[in-house]
């Protein structure tokens, strides 16, 4: 027996009752920001950054005063300073930017459950497209961190290993030189530690 017409698009209505009803009762998801273990130190960074020369040197934040190389002797934050605020920057960047991809595909794979065989709908297609845009992004803010952890290495001097790969070296010496936040444990092991 096959389908009829009129049992397919009471079939699509239903489908489709259920992916609104699902897709209104969650809050959007790419606007989910992704906890940054180092926001804390980016952020006191960022204003010492952007405060003048003469107040620079004032009372430096307790979670800077332990890196002698983002200060010159009176206290002036020095190029390696801006570097390792385009770096942080620039991880943090990357780390939603993998989160925005993995949420795009949970919802992209969550949608085809309910998806007949054939030409996609266009929610479908739509959220193919944004799982496509996320992962663009992705590789953006991969290449832009690469690019300012080769320049902060080179303007703080740090000697970085031939066997190991640039990424994974500036990743380990973020999580080992720069402060963490006290970020409420999800159950989840943070990207980019290991």
């Amino acid at each position: 027996m096959t389908d009829s017409p009129v049992m397919l698009l009471t079939w699509h209505r239903a489908v489709e009752k259920r992916i609104v009803r699902a897709s209104t009762s969650r809050p959007h998801s790419m606007a989910m920001q992704k906890p940054f273990p180092h926001a804390s130190f980016l952020s006191h960074l960022g204003q010492l950054m952007a405060s003048p020369p003469d107040e620079a040197d004032a009372d430096l934040p307790s979670l800077l005063s332990g890196t002698p190389i983002l200060f010159d002797t009176n206290g002036i934050p020095t190029r390696a300073a801006d570097h390792l605020h385009q770096l942080l920057t620039a991880k943090q960047a990357v780390l939603q930017a993998a989160f925005d991809t993995e949420v795009a595909a949970d919802e992209l794979r969550r949608y085809q459950k309910f998806a007949k065989p054939g030409q996609p709908s266009p929610h479908i297609v739509q959220l193919r497209q944004k799982q496509a845009a996320a992962r663009h992004t992705s590789s953006q803010s991969r290449q832009r961190f690469i690019q300012a952890a080769a320049s902060f290495v080179k303007e703080a001097d740090i000697k970085v290993s031939p066997h190991l790969a640039l990424e994974a070296f500036i990743n380990s010496w973020i999580e080992a030189n720069v402060p963490r936040d006290a970020v409420p444990d999800t159950g989840k092991p943070h990207a980019g530690s290991g």
